[in-house]
C-alpha cells in the first residue's frame, strides 16, 4: 500500500513538471512574437520643402553653328604664306594666306602706267576742244579710253586684292585645305570657317506640343561630350509650319556659350521649360509610391508611419510637386518604404 502511494506522488510530481515546462516554453514564444512585431524597421526621411518646380519638354538635338562659311580663292596662284590654323579665332577681314602676286603687281604698274598716259592725253585734248581746236567727237573718243583703262587699272588692283585671302565672317578656322606652296585655282575651296557664338540646337516637335512651346522660353542643355556641365539658352524662333510627314515642327534654340567648349556635331540633350510654379510644396520624388493609379507617402509621427495618399504635379530631376494631402511640417520616408505597413514603428536612420 505504501508503495502504491510512492508511485500516485511520483506520477504527480511529472505531470506537474510536464505542465510547467509547457507553459514557460508558450510563454517565451509569445514574448519573442511580441518582441519580433514591434520592432522598428530603419527608414530614410526629408522634409517637405516649399520651392519653384518647373515643367520641361525634353528631346534631343545635335549641336550646329548659326554661321558656316567655305573660303574659296578669287584668284589662280601659289600659296606663298599662311597667317592662320585651324581653331584659330578670326574677325571678319582677316587676311588668312598670301598667293604669290608678283605678276599681278606687275600688271597693275602697267595698267597704272597706260592710264596716266591717257589721263594726260585726255587733259591736252580738253585745252584744245575748248579752244575749238578739235571735234566733240574726238574727245568724246579720249575720255572712253580714259575711263576704259582706269577700269582695267582699277580691274588690276582687285586681283591684287584677291591674292591676300581673308575671312568673309567671324570665327574660328574649322577647316584648312590648302598648304604653303600649292597652286590653286579660282574658286578652290582653302578654309572653313564656323561662328559658335551662338551655337544652335534644333529640334523636331511632334506637333501636340505646339501650344506648349514658344518663342523665347528658357531652356536647359546637357552634352554627353562635357560631364557635370549645364548650359543654358532660349527659344530663338519656331516654325510656322507643320511637317505633314513626320507630324513635326522644327524649334531652333540659342544656347549660351562663353567657355566656347560646344563644338558643332556634339550630342546635346535639350529641356524646355514651359511652364513654373511658384512657392509649391515639394518632396523627394522618390518617396512617392504609385499602386493602382494611386500616389501615396509614408509620414513619420512620434517614430511611427502613417501612409498617406496624395495628389501630384510637376516632376523634374529630384523632386515632385504635391497638389494636396501634405503640409509643409510634414515629414516623409524617402528609403525603407516598400518595408512598411501603415502604422508601422521606424527608426530613422541615415543609409
Amino acid at each position: 500500500m505504501k508503495n502504491l502511494t510512492n508511485w500516485v506522488v511520483l506520477g504527480t510530481i511529472c505531470c506537474l513538471a510536464v505542465f510547467t515546462s509547457s507553459c514557460s516554453s508558450e510563454t517565451q514564444s509569445k514574448n519573442v512574437s511580441d518582441k519580433d512585431t514591434t520592432s522598428a524597421i530603419p527608414v530614410e526621411i526629408a522634409e517637405a520643402k516649399v520651392g519653384n518646380i518647373s515643367a520641361y519638354y525634353s528631346s534631343t538635338a545635335t549641336l550646329e553653328a548659326e554661321e558656316e562659311a567655305t573660303v574659296v580663292a578669287k584668284v589662280r596662284g601659289i600659296v606663298q604664306r599662311l597667317t592662320v590654323e585651324e581653331g584659330d579665332f578670326v574677325q571678319a577681314g582677316d587676311i588668312l594666306a598670301q598667293l604669290d602676286d608678283e605678276q599681278l603687281q606687275l600688271e597693275a604698274q602697267r595698267a597704272k602706267a597706260t592710264m596716266d598716259r591717257l589721263q594726260n592725253e585726255l587733259n591736252r585734248k580738253e585745252e584744245l576742244f575748248n579752244k575749238n581746236l578739235i571735234s566733240a567727237q574726238e574727245f568724246e573718243n579720249a575720255k572712253y579710253e580714259f575711263q576704259a583703262q582706269k577700269s582695267d587699272y582699277e580691274l588690276a588692283q582687285l586681283q591684287v586684292k584677291y591674292s591676300r585671302i581673308q575671312a568673309p565672317i567671324s570665327g574660328v578656322i574649322s577647316d584648312r585645305m590648302i598648304k604653303v606652296g600649292n597652286m590653286i585655282n579660282t574658286d578652290q575651296e582653302a578654309f572653313e570657317i564656323t561662328d559658335f557664338d551662338p551655337i544652335l540646337a534644333v529640334l523636331n516637335v511632334p506637333e501636340h506640343e505646339m501650344n506648349k512651346i514658344q518663342k523665347g522660353q528658357q531652356t536647359i542643355i546637357k552634352v554627353d561630350a562635357i560631364k557635370g556641365k549645364t548650359f543654358e539658352g532660349q527659344v530663338l524662333r519656331i516654325s510656322p509650319t507643320v511637317n505633314p510627314e513626320t507630324g513635326t515642327f522644327k524649334v531652333t534654340i540659342s544656347v549660351k556659350d562663353e567657355s566656347r567648349q560646344l563644338r558643332p556635331g556634339m550630342f546635346g540633350r535639350v529641356q524646355i521649360v514651359y511652364d513654373t510654379h511658384q512657392n509649391t510644396l515639394m518632396v523627394p520624388k522618390n518617396a512617392v509610391l504609385t499602386e493602382d493609379g494611386t500616389n501615396s507617402v509614408y509620414v513619420i509621427n512620434n517614430k511611427m508611419a502613417y501612409r498617406r495618399n496624395i495628389n501630384t504635379g510637376y516632376v523634374n530631376g529630384e523632386d515632385i510637386e504635391i497638389l494636396d494631402g501634405l503640409s509643409p511640417a510634414d515629414t516623409v520616408v524617402t528609403i525603407g518604404q516598400s518595408s512598411l505597413q501603415d502604422s508601422a514603428l521606424v527608426e530613422v536612420v541615415s543609409f
